[in-house]
């Protein structure tokens, strides 16, 4: 495959990925005001992606015995670990504060490719992370809701970089001999997270009544049970393989901030489906968020026999795109 047919196919991959992320929040909202305990929306959400995604585990069982630490990791970073970090961090901390600095994890990634695995990063990445995160702010309105917790900021901290865990253990697999099958990873990592949730979220206690009524969606009367599908399926699944597929395509630092967009797509839904207006400064972090993410997708992604990640071959003396299509790597 081409090289920018690679590129344009990751983008519309992260960019489908962006917008069932980002519309878990608007169906999920209705749940919570009709008496869910966030904590088990969440659990309903992994477990029942995990449920969905038995049938791929048993047939990628052999991944128990190949990638332990993979599957461990993804489950426990990727999955568990951004949600309970983020939800501890919203009981001390505004909600725009925590999706912020949740949504430092672009440029955490990009340290993490530049410093730990000693990889150069194009100047087109650096710069969509700083507009991105500039434009995400405006998008959060940070500035309503600044504070100083130490422990509330130690936490969305923590979502960050267990997000991190997600862009980097996403793009694991694809350079070896054997690649390791996405689906495979997403299914074994969901049922990991969905046991760590258990314990957590302790759904024994949950009001199952709330799912056989309805739920107040932007003052039309949903099903509850319709909602929670749609989270499942679309904002879990859906979402976590086109992300995975597409981290494969593009690379963890350009993925991570095509994954900006979520928030915008979070706020737009929010405005439309129920009515939370957008100011001003809102609709200009959202085309900030834009134009970062499609300068950042100009990143030439990766080779797969290659030492640079996100690097420009031409400024690293590298072959053109159109000499190494070969070696440029798909997903599985």
């Amino acid at each position: 495959m081409h090289a920018s047919q690679v590129r344009s196919a990751g983008l519309g991959l992260a960019l489908a990925s962006a917008f069932a992320f980002g519309g878990s929040g608007v169906a999920a909202k209705p749940l919570i005001e009709a008496g869910l305990d966030p904590l088990h929306v969440v659990w309903l959400r992994v477990t029942g992606a995990a449920l969905v995604m038995l049938p791929v585990a048993w047939r990628h069982r052999d991944l128990l015995r190949r990638e332990p630490a993979l599957l461990a990791g993804f489950g426990l970073l990727a999955v568990a670990g951004v949600q309970a970090f983020y939800f501890a961090a919203l009981s001390r901390i505004p909600v725009g504060v925590a999706l912020l600095i949740e949504y430092l994890a672009p440029a955490l990634v990009l340290g993490w490719v530049r410093y730990v695995q000693r990889r150069p990063v194009t100047r087109a990445a650096a710069l969509g992370v700083v507009l991105a995160v500039t434009g995400l702010a405006c998008v959060v309105e940070v500035w309503s809701g600044l504070g100083f917790d130490v422990l509330g900021l130690a936490l969305a901290l923590g979502a960050a970089c267990c997000q991190v865990g997600y862009f980097v253990l996403s793009d694991q697999g694809g350079d070896e001999a054997r690649p390791v099958d996405p689906l495979g990873v997403i299914a074994y990592g969901l049922l990991v997270g969905a046991a760590v949730l258990t314990a957590v979220a302790r759904p024994w206690g949950m009001d199952w009544g709330v799912l056989a009524g309805s739920a107040d969606l932007g003052g039309t009367a949903a099903p509850a049970w319709l909602l929670l599908g749609w989270i499942v399926l679309v904002a879990t699944v859906f979402a976590y393989v086109t992300g995975v597929v597409s981290v494969r395509r593009l690379s963890p630092q350009v993925a991570g901030v095509v994954a900006c967009l979520e928030a915008v797509i979070a706020t737009v839904l929010a405005w439309v489906l129920l009515g939370e207006h957008l100011s001003a400064p809102q609709i200009a972090g959202g085309a900030l968020v834009l134009v970062g993410a499609l300068i950042a997708q100009s990143s030439t992604p990766k080779a797969a026999s290659g030492p640079v990640a996100g690097s420009d071959p031409a400024a690293d003396g590298g072959p053109a795109p159109a000499d190494r299509d070969a070696a440029t790597r798909t997903a599985t």
